[in-house]
């Protein structure tokens, strides 16, 4: 079939499959996949900006996921002004010390000569800074995480709009992507996975346990929403909005919480296609020619004189950008960030599977497999549980055949994605809508 025609029939595909919900099942379910539907899309945008354009195999999606979400609340959260007076520019004052010692002893190793000499006194160096730092920030951290910590226990943020949030979040994941760009892109691909892995595993880690920034497992709740989207609360207070919902003949309770998701809908999908456009731009630019000439062959762009480590570099910073900023997105539609629930099976099997199904190197393809997936992802279970449900209809209650049957729909899942990676690899191996 013509591109031009089946690109648009496999979207019109997939919002006939959330409108369908919203009429068979809840148009509140069709709404909340189609947010999360568009923040998937952008975070498979930006992961096939690193392997589409690049082929870097990036692993440690969920790590900058997570950085982005750190990022919304560190802007849109109110400091907490107790755990700023008992500890808060002494945390501040032990992290430069931290950076300072870093720098210190970069230095020192590139001025001083004699392998000996170099190794004891950066040794030396770095001991001293190190339990300087301890000295600052142990006390520090304690006398902060005790304030309220049923409430707060942590230094809050900045108290700015949660929009401000979202570029933040970019830059975090972004310069997160620097520092492992820069020790870690001159490995072969698979050393890079394992590395880009283990440091979202390490970020994760941080996350959990360093209360004072994030609260860990104790979670951030309240974060503030965007403008113009509202609370249910003030929509159904509203006498105008209450009478207009009652005039169509709708609940004004129900209705609120669909106008918030619309509004949510409304305002992920021109960041999405604000990016998508940006995307397409730099891909069809020399720019973005270079990038795929260094991708399919590393070693003639080199001889060509092209800066191959310097490039993937900067796609491996935007790519990462985009990502930290739909997980800053994901956490202002959550209303919270819970660092325990970021695990590599959602926020980076999953979106490899979008990248892959939706077409490697294409911007269109990879927003496809973000609706298309997370739609299977929510929805493959209740259909699953339904069907078992119809098989074992005429068995006894108590039979244990049918018991197992139901409980394994929960399966379903994991089985529905490993069966459509291996159709689509077997009869479209380079995804629904290809690289052109």
């Amino acid at each position: 079939m013509n591109p031009t025609l089946r690109n648009p029939l496999l979207f019109a595909a997939v919002a006939a499959l959330i409108v369908a919900t919203g009429l068979l099942n809840s148009w509140n379910v069709a709404l909340n996949i189609l947010n999360m539907g568009l923040i998937s899309a952008i975070m498979a945008l930006g992961v096939n900006m690193q392997w589409g354009y690049a082929g870097l195999f990036n692993v440690g999606v969920m790590g900058f996921v997570a950085l982005g979400g750190l990022g919304a609340v560190l802007v849109s959260m109110p400091p907490v002004a107790e755990a700023w007076a008992a500890g808060g520019a002494r945390v501040l004052l032990a992290l430069a010390v931290a950076v300072a010692t870093i720098a210190g002893a970069v230095a020192l190793w590139k001025r001083l000569r004699g392998r000996r000499a170099r190794g004891l006194v950066l040794a030396v160096f770095l001991v001293i800074g190190f339990f300087l730092f301890r000295w600052l920030f142990d006390p520090a951290v304690a006398a902060i995480e005790a304030v309220n910590p049923a409430g707060t226990g942590y230094l809050g943020g900045l108290g700015l709009p949660v929009l401000i949030g979202w570029p933040v979040g970019g830059l975090l994941a972004a310069g997160a992507a620097w520092i492992v760009g820069k020790t870690a892109l001159g490995l072969r691909s698979d050393y890079l996975a394992i590395a880009t892995l283990g440091i979202a595993e390490i970020i994760i880690a941080v996350l959990k346990n360093e209360d004072w920034l994030s609260r860990g497992v104790k979670n951030v709740v309240g974060i503030p929403r965007p403008w113009p989207v509202p609370y249910e609360i003030e929509l159904q207070d509203s006498a105008a909005f209450v009478a207009r919902m009652q005039g169509w003949g709708l609940d004004p309770v129900s209705a609120s919480a669909i106008v918030v998701k619309l509004l949510y809908a409304l305002l992920f999908a021109v960041i999405l296609l604000a990016l998508i456009w940006l995307s397409q731009k730099a891909l069809n630019s020399p720019w973005g020619r270079m990038m795929r000439a260094i991708r399919d062959n590393e070693v003639a762009a080199e001889a060509m004189g092209k800066d191959v480590t310097g490039r993937h570099l900067q796609i491996f910073i935007l790519g990462s950008a985009v990502v930290g900023l739909a997980g800053a997105m994901l956490v202002t539609l959550d209303g919270q960030l819970t660092p325990g629930t970021y695990n590599p099976l959602r926020f980076t099997f999953l979106v490899w599977v979008m990248v892959i199904v939706g077409g490697s190197g294409n911007n269109w393809g990879a927003v496809l497999g973000g609706f298309l997936i997370w739609f299977l992802w929510v929805q493959v279970e209740p259909i699953g549980l339904w069907i078992m449900e119809q098989i074992t209809a005429g068995m006894a209650e108590d039979s244990a055949i049918r018991q197992h049957l139901i409980k394994s729909a929960a399966h379903m899942r994991l089985l529905t994605m490993g069966v459509i990676l291996l159709l689509v690899l077997r009869f479209s191996p380079r995804g629904l809508i290809p690289e052109r």
